[in-house]
């Protein structure tokens, strides 16, 4: 574990982590059977319990798994990972850890390795990206569990009246979309609140424009070379600049995160929208209950996320879960076989059906109960095998958050936006300046 990491560790869990552990950490044996595995879930629909206890059958007495929920926000799901970890918490077992968090994790020795036999199965079959995900340092170190990738939404009704063609959309640009937006009088749906949804759509833009947000991920602290002051982040700032000059931003842009975003597209408050796929089954859902227009929902469509220019496909933003072994669990061996259960591709297709959140195995695509729930199954696929990671870094909280202060408000974003950006999150990385 680096030096710097040892600080950063020790300045978030001081005063915490004993007390966490005392209230948290046990033996993970029962009373008299088998270990007992705690599985850290992000929240779900109950998704994640319902392999816990098809993983314990499956078992058949060499351990039980019992999910524990984590908070809804992903950064709090990071804080109380990484204080009960650099408290060596044995209680945690297994974790569901979102893809961003992974180098921070295993750079500091949190997760238990991944025998090579293991890390092969757990990698045959599985979209590129997140693979990408769930490795450091050209080791797999986590198992994908969920994928997740956003697509481009619209309402074809208003996309042909715009004079755009469907069979076309996959080629659409961020340019075509907002000139289509104001000729109808419409906005498109983006992520604009100052969150980490913020720091999905600036590194989908500047990834799609052929950039990176850092260049050496893996470097030192004092080494990380960032890419956002360069053509690609002007391309970035210049999409955004154009959604404002056009008047197409929609209601609350400033305050939107995926769900507010979802929810006005329901309603018909815009034409667009860039979300991942949860959108369709809720505003089936919806429509179904009767809170969603049937005609809105029946009017709805899909396609790749919108390209930077026309000759260039575009690097949809990626996303999703991937599971890990906790590197003080007591029961490792257990917790392997278990990770090994939980993320088979029919618990990943029995997931996504339930909960919504597309697979990591690709031939979970194929099978006719899933392409029945997401008729867009081959474009999720297809989006997945392009997508790009988040900066794969042990220093991504300083990274995403000095993002997300320096590309908000929309309204604000110029051409200056990116070297000033770019100077923020080395003066953080450098200790030089405070988030």
């Amino acid at each position: 574990m680096s030096s710097a990491w040892r600080t950063r560790v020790g300045a978030v869990s001081a005063g915490v982590v004993l007390a966490s552990c005392l209230a948290a950490c046990g033996d993970g044996t029962g009373a008299s059977g088998p270990p007992v595995l705690t599985w850290y879930v992000n929240p779900d629909a109950g998704g994640q319990a319902t392999i816990a206890e098809r993983c314990t059958a499956a078992a058949e007495g060499a351990y039980t798994i019992e999910t524990s929920i984590l908070p809804r926000d992903a950064a709090a799901q990071r804080e109380q990972l990484m204080r009960r970890l650099a408290g060596g918490d044995s209680s945690i077992d297994l974790m569901s850890l979102d893809p961003v968090f992974v180098p921070e994790a295993a750079e500091a020795g949190f997760l238990a390795p991944i025998p090579d036999d293991l890390q092969r199965s757990l990698t045959a079959g599985v979209a590129e990206g997140a693979v990408q995900g769930a490795t450091w340092d050209e080791e797999l170190v986590t198992a994908p569990f969920w994928a997740n990738t956003q697509l481009l939404w619209y309402r074809e009704s208003m996309a042909r009246a715009a004079g755009l063609d469907p069979a076309q959309a996959s080629t659409w640009t961020w340019q075509q979309i907002i000139d289509a937006a104001a000729a109808q009088d419409s906005a498109i749906g983006v992520q604009g609140t100052r969150a980490e949804s913020m720091t999905v759509w600036v590194n989908a833009l500047i990834e799609s424009a052929g950039g990176r947000i850092i260049e050496n991920p893996d470097a030192p602290v004092d080494e990380i070379a960032l890419g956002i002051d360069s053509p690609a982040g002007e391309a970035a700032a210049g999409v955004m600049q154009a959604i404002t000059a056009a008047d197409v931003a929609g209601p609350g842009i400033d305050n939107r995160d995926e769900a507010a975003t979802a929810d006005l597209f329901e309603q018909g408050g815009v034409m667009f929208q860039v979300n991942w796929p949860f959108v369709y089954a809720q505003a089936q859902q919806g429509a179904e209950q009767g809170t969603v227009d049937p005609a809105v929902f029946e009017d709805y469509a899909w396609t790749t996320y919108p390209r930077m220019s026309p000759d260039e496909p575009s690097a949809p933003p990626l996303g999703g879960i991937n599971v890990g072994v906790g590197a003080f669990s007591e029961h490792q061996q257990e917790a392997l076989a278990a990770m090994e259960c939980i993320v088979s591709p029919e618990n990943q297709a029995a997931y996504m059906i339930s909960d919504g959140n597309p697979a990591a195995a690709l031939e979970v695509y194929d099978l006719p109960e899933v392409r029945e729930a997401y008729p867009m199954a081959d474009v999720i696929r297809e989006s997945l095998q392009t997508a790009a990671p988040r900066p794969q870094t042990a220093y991504y909280n300083e990274v995403s958050t000095g993002i997300q202060y320096t590309w908000q408000p929309v309204s604000a974003v110029s051409d200056e936006t990116p070297e000033i950006s770019e100077r923020f999150v080395l003066e953080v990385l450098r200790g030089e300046r405070l988030l």
